[in-house]
This record gives C-alpha cells, structure tokens and sequence, in this order.
C-alpha cells in the first residue's frame, strides 16, 4: 500500500506539470502527424501496388503508433536529468518512499501521455479514411501503453545513470535508429530485399508493429498477435528491472 501511494503521490505531481505545459504534448505529437499527413498519401499509391494485408492507412498508423510508443518513452530522460539537475531529485531519495515508486510514478504519467497522444493520432487517421474495428483500438492501445512503459523505464534509467544530455542523446538515437530501420514501422518489411527481412526477424519491435497490423485487420487471432503482445510484456519487465537496479544504485 506504501507502494502504491507514494507511486501515486509521484505520478500526480509529474502529472501536473504536464498539464501546465500541454505545449510539449503537442510538440511529442507534431512528427507522427507530419508523417500521417505528407507520408501517408504516397503510401496509399505503393499499396495499390504492392499488395500489402490491408488498406495503406491500416499497415502506415499500426507503425506510427508503434514509433510513438517508442520515441515517446525514449526521451522522457531529459526530463527526469532536469529535475535532478534542479534538486527534485535529491530530495525524494531522502524521503522513505520506496525508490521503485519514484521512478514508476514518472513512467504511469508518461504513458498516460502516450496513450492520449496516441488517440489524436488514430482520431486524425480517421479523417484519412482509416477503419478498424474498435476491439482493435483497444488492443492498440493496451500495447502502445506497454512499449511506452518499457522505454520510459530504459529512458528514465539512462537519465539517471549519465546525468548528462549531452550523453543520452547520442545513446537515444543509437537505441532509435536501428529499431526504426528494421522493424518496417514506415513500411512493411516483406518489400525489402531477403536478407534485410532475415534481419529484422531479430528485431523484436518488428513483431510488435505485425502484431497491430494484423490487429487492425480485425486478425485477432493470429499468433503474430500473441507473439507482440507477449513481447511487449517483456520489455516492460526488462525495462522496470534495469530502471529499478539503476535507481538503486544512486542511492548507494
């Protein structure tokens, strides 16, 4: 109970300084819409002739989501480098709140924030001709919730460990980057040539964004589907342990 309350009491103060700066929500939202908007109208052409599973907008939004998901989660360290830079930090560890709640009352506002985001996202799609079921929104947004966890778990964690934003953003891109070129969130990875597709059957995050697609389809039922979601369970797993054990280890 001592748990919960104390991640409760962080996540309600984190929560209010993102409601006083709604400015940087919308900032988090301006790339996906950029590309929902002046990307996906050249995907509807290469669907048609391509033979994608699906409509364009039910293979382009699945991988925008699942981008959010991921580069919303993975910069929430500058932040959490700030409020160590100012003392907020210090001040907390000295408290008997469990060190856990600290960094889990920060990860809840954050995907709170994803989660928000990610409905203007599918709401904006909408306007675009997208059409899915809404079991499938849902699940979308179970999953995007869970990949934003994890990385906001790694991203908090990093934050914490280099203190420095001149460190983690060169570590953020060089999580980002592959993760965005092989896991075919822009576009399918059945258009790459043969060893490219190989590839990416080891990037996890690909899995996960075939996993939405095929939610989207209304395919619930498909192992891809129970593979993500599976997948996505154990980042966040990985995530709270290695964002825990970093936490810890400040305090020593």
């Amino acid at each position: 109970m001592t748990f919960l309350r104390d991640t409760w009491i962080i996540f309600s103060r984190a929560m209010l300084l993102s409601v006083r700066q709604p400015l940087w929500v919308l900032i988090g939202l301006m790339q996906p819409i950029l590309y929902l908007t002046l990307f996906g109208p050249l995907l509807q052409t290469v669907a048609a002739n391509s033979g994608f599973e699906g409509d364009a907008w039910q293979v382009f939004v699945p991988g925008l989501l699942v981008q959010l998901g991921i580069f919303g989660g993975l910069f929430v360290g500058f932040g959490i480098i700030a409020e160590w830079r100012s003392g907020v930090i210090d001040r907390q560890m000295v408290t008997p709140a469990p060190r856990t709640a600290l960094i889990a009352g920060r990860t809840l506002r954050d995907v709170v924030v994803i989660v928000v985001q990610a409905i203007v996202l599918v709401a904006a799609a909408y306007f675009f001709g997208l059409r899915v079921p809404p079991a499938a929104l849902v699940i979308g947004l179970v999953l995007i919730a869970l990949l934003g966890a994890a990385f906001s778990f790694i991203s908090n964690a990093i934050g914490m460990a280099t203190k420095s934003e001149d460190a983690l953003a060169p570590l953020v891109n060089a999580l980002a980057l592959p993760i965005l070129l092989l896991s075919g969130i822009l576009l399918p990875m059945t258009l790459a040539p043969r060893w490219l597709q190989v590839l990416s059957d080891f990037n996890p995050f690909k899995h996960i964004v075939d996993a939405l697609r095929a939610v989207f389809r209304g395919d619930f039922t498909s192992p891809i589907v129970f593979i993500g979601l599976g997948l996505a369970v154990v980042l966040v797993i990985i995530g709270a342990w290695f964002g825990n054990r970093v936490l810890a280890a400040q305090t020593k």
